[in-house]
């Protein structure tokens, strides 16, 4: 049996190889379907938003005699039995009750009742209201922050790789990972909050890095013109050559993060803590899928039907069948 180090000379080589570019009518058809299942999801399914982008009531009990969240939850089916609730523990010693917008009275019995269901003094219990408002304003400002950056990155990769359809098939990755992100958030229930808005936008980051690296070694790859190869075969073992490092840097940024997903979800029940990285460890796998099976390819398909790439490939393949047929 092999090692990886094994596996990674002869990746590197070419001896082993995946065929992200030779198969990629299989990649782009599982892409659009993924892609399509993704922004049916939340027409199917729905989309859970948090008090934040909805509105609504929040309590907070402090210093209770209990942190068991299920008291809280019986209380508010008890009081306000058609209210959604969110029931989770801030700071490690309060509890914070969040409901669908509750009426003044309805609101001032369920104080009193989490007061006497904790045995804490009723001044020990705050209520506020949320307004839409603020999670309006952040969803506006992360589309407009989401747009400057495509924008932005489009602009600076095209300077950098000397070629504009690399910028095109990067952008169309980093699209990708965030609609299938968002898919798979919506299927599983997983609520959109403001810090999962910004763990989106964080993993948009972590992609373009991925992708940078990979399409870095495909300009390298196909630059060297004495090569013998195929514009597709100098992308596809430029894929392969950083296969390792792409799964080793996406191993690597994912286990701290489902590290603090897991201590945030079944230690401290940081509900701002595990949306970011529940966000971001969802995106990371995203990511390197997209930066593999989804841009590279497709920058491949972008350049091959260049007339002077075409009439390279052309020559090469004549070449290796006029060798073969000599043989």
């Amino acid at each position: 049996m092999r090692t990886m180090n094994q596996v990674g000379n002869d990746l590197y080589t070419g001896k082993t190889s995946v065929p992200f570019v030779a198969k990629r009518k299989l990649w782009f058809l599982i892409a659009i379907v993924l892609v399509v299942f993704s922004a049916l999801a939340p027409f199917l399914r729905g989309v859970q938003f948090s008090i934040e982008f909805t509105g609504g009531s929040q309590i907070t009990v402090s210093q209770p005699a209990s942190l068991d969240q299920s008291i809280a939850t019986d209380t508010v089916r008890q009081i306000a039995p058609q209210a959604e609730s969110a029931v989770t523990v801030v700071g490690g010693s309060d509890i914070r009750v969040q409901t669908s917008q509750l009426t003044p009275e309805l609101t001032r019995q369920l104080s009193a009742g989490l007061a006497d269901a904790y045995q804490v003094p009723i001044d020990e219990v705050t209520d506020s209201f949320i307004g839409p408002s603020w999670g309006k304003d952040v969803t506006n400002q992360s589309l407009w922050g989401l747009l400057i950056f495509l924008g932005l990155t489009f602009l600076i990769l095209a300077i950098y790789f000397r070629t504009w359809k690399m910028s095109l098939a990067a952008i169309i990755g980093l699209v990708d990972v965030l609609i299938i992100t968002l898919g798979i958030y919506s299927l599983a229930g997983f609520q959109i909050s403001p810090s999962a808005v910004i763990g989106f936008l964080t993993i948009l980051a972590y992609s373009l890095y991925d992708t940078t690296v990979v399409f870095d070694k495909i300009r390298e790859n196909t630059t060297d013109e004495r090569s013998g190869r195929t514009f597709g075969e100098s992308v596809n073992l430029a894929v392969n050559q950083t296969l390792i490092r792409s799964i080793n840097t996406s191993v690597v940024a994912a286990l701290p993060v489902g590290a603090i997903l897991f201590i945030a979800v079944f230690g401290f029940g940081a509900e701002t803590l595990s949306d970011i990285s529940l966000s971001i460890f969802v995106g990371i796998l995203v990511a390197t899928y997209s930066t593999l099976f989804v841009a590279a390819p497709l920058y491949s398909f972008l350049r091959e039907r260049e007339p002077q790439i075409a009439q390279e490939d052309a020559r090469i393949l004549e070449a290796r069948a006029a060798a073969a047929t000599s043989v």
